[in-house]
């Protein structure tokens, strides 16, 4: 199988169109048996359920090439169980979680010389969404929805490495108690995006969002889980009901605990415990972890030992030990790794 011509190890985090994606309807109550199709664009009527009332939501996650040739993705039933979530939540059909892992693989092999070969330090980022498609006029879930999966290739999130980020407590909230922060919807991810622009206006790579209830602890940013490394070597992350249940953050605390032999907590975190912490690190599928800096609190700067200049020591371990085992140099646990081709 002959790849795309492209610059593998020049290509940046954006769209590209590939030449197939996934597509499956559901009408009368029932998905039909979906398809692999080459059109890209999709017709909604103007009153359709996505446009008028936001039901949408999606995944993330990504297939690589590894050493030995195969083409492989990373944890998908974790992506379906949490559209599931997602889709119960949001009063939207479930897409059966085994039909989810199946179209992954099948967008995967049909687009298989869009996947960046290995050592490229590219891999293809896989898309699953789920739009309302029928007419809706008046505030109820709609009748008819549309599945979809698009892939395109990407370079890694941070060129030349990733730098340690500057970031900013929020004065916003980006979940309420009991809403639906715990899910992947894209209404969440629209309430981020005044946040985040005003956060770069002012210099800022990134939010930090404190729970909406008492603004006293940790929640994440508005598209990555927190992770802390304590000055005696352990892992924080927090925990709440309004954050979403990162699959890379969950990786990492398995990495932290059975491969590097951390002590790992899943825990409440009070804000007031953050200048204590050795490091701090944004994980999710994009970068997988982001490391982070510097905290700006409203005039007062918390700076980390880990410094502005590199990754952490122990952050750097995690990174390393979770890409090895997503591009098939490490062995990871049972499962993990799901090979597609």
């Amino acid at each position: 199988m002959e790849k795309k011509n492209l610059d593998w190890a020049n290509l940046g985090f954006g769209y590209m169109i590939a030449d197939y994606r996934y597509v499956s309807n559901y009408r009368d109550g029932r998905w039909d048996d979906g398809e692999i199709i080459t059109e890209s664009n999709i017709t909604l009527n103007e009153c359709a359920g996505v446009f008028q009332y936001s039901q949408s939501c999606f995944e993330g996650l990504k297939a690589y090439t590894t050493e030995d040739g195969h083409i492989v993705c990373f944890r998908p039933d974790l992506n379906a169980t949490r559209m599931k979530d997602s889709c119960e939540r949001l009063e939207m059909p479930v897409f059966p979680e085994e039909r989810f892992v199946k179209a992954v693989e099948e967008v995967v092999k049909a687009n298989a010389a869009w996947v960046p070969p290995f050592g490229s330090g590219a891999t293809l980022y896989i898309r699953p969404y789920m739009i309302a498609t029928n007419a809706v006029i008046g505030v109820k879930p709609a009748d008819e929805y549309q599945f979809r999966i698009f892939v395109t290739p990407v370079g890694p999130y941070f060129k030349g490495g990733a730098k340690p980020l500057t970031i900013r407590v929020s004065d916003f909230d980006r979940a309420a108690p009991h809403g639906t922060g715990h899910i992947k919807a894209g209404l969440n991810y629209a309430m981020s995006l005044h946040p985040i622009v005003d956060a770069h206006k002012n210099g800022f790579d990134e939010n930090m969002y404190l729970d909406p209830a008492t603004r006293t602890k940790v929640e994440e940013t508005g598209g990555a889980n927190f992770i802390f490394i304590t000055k005696d070597g352990k892992f924080v992350t927090p925990k709440s009901d309004s954050i979403l249940p990162s699959i890379t953050r969950r990786s990492l605390m398995v990495v932290a605990e059975k491969y590097l032999g951390m002590t790992v907590e899943n825990r409440e975190v009070l804000f007031s415990e953050v200048e204590g912490f050795a490091e701090c690190g944004l994980c999710g599928t994009a970068a997988v972890i982001s490391p982070v800096g510097k905290i700006y609190d409203h005039g007062r700067e918390i700076c980390f030992p880990s410094g502005m200049e590199e990754m952490g020591p122990v952050t750097k371990k995690l990174y390393d030990k979770l890409t090895g085992i997503q591009m098939g140099e490490i062995e990871g646990p049972d499962g993990w790794v799901h090979t597609i081709l």
